[in-house]
């Protein structure tokens, strides 16, 4: 006699392709696939972070990637949840477009630990893979200069992070209040018991070694910066996760 699976936690992630993106005068996101980058939040971002020298902000489009790049610190989706908390309920997520975190001081020291990847975009980051963005994807560069030394620092890779998540922060807004019905995909998943069948544990080794070798989990919002905590104040302790939080951006990255 079968026994009968439990659906525990409901995650479902909308999707909202965005097909153009472009300068302008303000920072906008619409359902018609069009979304607006603006400088406007640097001035604020550099009164905020005392770390940081100066921001610089710019659309790289798709097959424009025979160009030069600082350390890339982060690649970020642009995802917000709108309701329930991290591997339940709703999120939503923009697909076409991913931001960029890149870093260098202001001596031209390269924000790294064990290595740097500045170099020529087209070969220091492989396109198409799970966590990079596709041939066919715009990519936003929220590059920071930090103050002398500040790149090497732990207290200032965590404000270069967090300053790129202000910004990602305003389009996550304006996403919280799209019409869910609009989305052009619509994916649903369930972590789930399966009585009586083998029991599956995926083992993922995170960086907590200090600096910029950090991980967050469960922040703020879907691979967000603000309200993670840190594994190095866990001391490196193992924490489980269910698939569904590890799907809704459970974990961030602070290299």
């Amino acid at each position: 006699m079968s026994v009968k699976e439990i659906n525990m936690r409901r995650l479902v992630i909308k999707a909202f392709h965005m097909n153009e993106v472009v300068e302008g005068d303000h920072d906008e996101v619409k359902y018609n696939g069009l979304m607006t980058v603006s400088k406007n939040i640097i001035p604020e971002l550099l009164e905020k972070y005392d770390a940081i020298d100066s921001i610089d902000i710019e659309i790289i489009k798709p097959g424009d990637h025979d160009r030069f790049t600082n350390t890339i610190m982060d690649i970020i989706p642009i995802s917000t949840k709108v309701l329930g908390v991290c591997g339940e309920g709703i999120t939503h997520t923009l697909t076409g477009v991913y931001v960029m975190l890149t870093g260098v001081d202001t001596e031209g020291k390269q924000t790294h630990e064990f290595g740097s990847s500045e170099g020529n975009l087209k070969d220091q980051m492989v396109l198409g893979r799970a966590g990079t963005p596709g041939e066919d994807d715009y990519i936003i560069s929220f590059n920071l200069t930090f103050k002398k030394d500040m790149g090497q620092e732990r207290h200032g890779c965590l404000q270069g992070h967090q300053a790129c998540d202000d910004f990602i922060q305003t389009y996550r807004d304006m996403m919280k209040k799209f019409d869910g019905n609009k989305a052009t995909e619509r994916h649903e998943y369930y972590d789930t018991i399966r009585p009586g069948q083998k029991k599956v544990l995926i083992i993922r080794q995170v960086a907590g070694q200090g600096a910029m070798y950090d991980t967050y989990l469960f922040p703020d919002e879907p691979s967000g910066a603000h309200g993670g905590r840190s594994i190095i104040e866990m001391n490196n302790m193992p924490v489980f996760l269910t698939p569904n939080e590890y799907r809704d951006g459970a974990i961030r990255s602070m290299q």
